[in-house]
């Protein structure tokens, strides 16, 4: 985009355009032409003829420009390409030889989805501090137990003293597995170029064989998508990990579908990214409890008898690692995960956690 007076807006998530003194469209950025069904042809067209008549956007326009002063309107029901959406609309008149008014609309939606995401990674973030730190308080004195236990058996004669301490032995190795689970996320991603729908058919393939009898999982591939810059090993056990779980949900009987979609001019982890590759993976299975919806991606949270509760929050941890985002929608019958992760490259940030 070439340099204007209004450079840097198009990285905003909020939409926002420019009206001229005359009523004409001078400026719309990619977030407006995404809400409002505006386009840069449309730049010169009075607003009026862009937009319903009647829309309340025309209305605070005329008000902020023959009033002069700045408007805001909370909670404006504002028929959009998303549907109806609520939305806090301001107008205001600027003084510049290139517009006379600039219009902000934010989706009240899209303002919670960015404080839940900034709560939730400073939650996540705390969590992996205390889980981190708890895990190395606990694997020397593990590895003493396990050590103790092997010389114990040695010396003793009883098969069944034996099999005592063969339990010992046995639930040693696997909380030192699970501790082990608990500190993986923080290798840093490594980096390749990957077809993602290599990710998901190894993903399918694991899922199949793990659970052969009842499961059926099915595919709506874009097969146009570009690659992607990732960590493939990572993707596969972010993915996996939702694949399985939705799997013990459905007590291995059900339905899985693994969709993918481009997504245009996305907002994740408040950076603006003209192309998102965006993964879905839907189950027709009971549906999440609501008492675990809210702190579903945190460790050691799990609605299963016997679960860990490690396999989402490393999910959200690997697809974070991405720059990417990972929701989910769940009712009875019909549960989906969407992950966003964008297309255009990133840089890894040195600064992130090392082990």
């Amino acid at each position: 985009m070439s340099h204007t007076p209004f450079s840097g807006l198009e990285f905003l998530d909020d939409a926002v355009i420019a009206v001229a003194a005359n009523g004409t469209l001078v400026y719309v950025n990619p977030a407006a032409t995404d809400l409002l069904s505006l386009r840069q042809d449309d730049i010169g067209m009075t607003l009026s003829a862009c937009l319903e008549p009647h829309s309340p956007i025309v209305s605070a326009v005329i008000t902020a420009c023959t009033e002069n002063i700045s408007i805001t309107e909370h909670e404006l029901l504002l028929s959009t390409n998303h549907g109806d959406v609520y939305v806090t609309l301001t107008a205001s008149p600027i003084e510049t030889s290139a517009a006379a008014a600039l219009v902000e609309i934010r989706q009240m939606d899209q303002q919670r989805k960015i404080v839940n995401e900034a709560r939730l990674q400073a939650q996540q973030q705390a969590n992996r501090e205390l889980i981190r730190n708890l895990a190395h308080e606990i694997k020397n004195p593990l590895g003493g137990i396990r050590g103790a236990a092997q010389l114990l058996s040695s010396e003793l004669h009883s098969r069944e003293l034996q099999e005592y301490t063969q339990v010992i032995i046995d639930e040693s190795q696997r909380l030192q597995r699970l501790l082990d689970r608990l500190l993986t996320p923080h290798r840093l991603p490594k980096l390749t170029e990957l077809n993602i729908h290599e990710v998901l058919e190894r993903v399918r393939s694991l899922a199949l064989a793990e659970t052969p009898n009842g499961l059926s999982v099915k595919r709506d591939y874009d097969t146009s998508l570009p690659n992607l810059i990732a960590d493939q090993e990572q993707l596969i056990q972010a993915v996996l990990n939702i694949v399985r779980n939705a799997v013990q949900a459905m007590a291995g009987v059900g339905e899985i579908f693994l969709r993918t979609r481009i997504a245009r001019q996305v907002t994740l982890n408040r950076r603006r990214f003209p192309l998102a590759l965006q993964i879905q993976i839907i189950d027709n299975g009971p549906g999440i409890p609501d008492s675990l919806k809210e702190t579903l991606f945190y460790p050691l949270v799990s609605g299963r008898p016997g679960g860990t509760g490690i396999g989402l929050h490393l999910a959200h941890t690997f697809v974070v690692q991405h720059h990417g985002t990972i929701e989910f929608e769940s009712r009875p019958g019909q549960t989906c995960f969407s992950l966003l992760l964008p297309l255009n490259g990133w840089q890894h940030d040195s600064t992130q956690e090392k082990p």
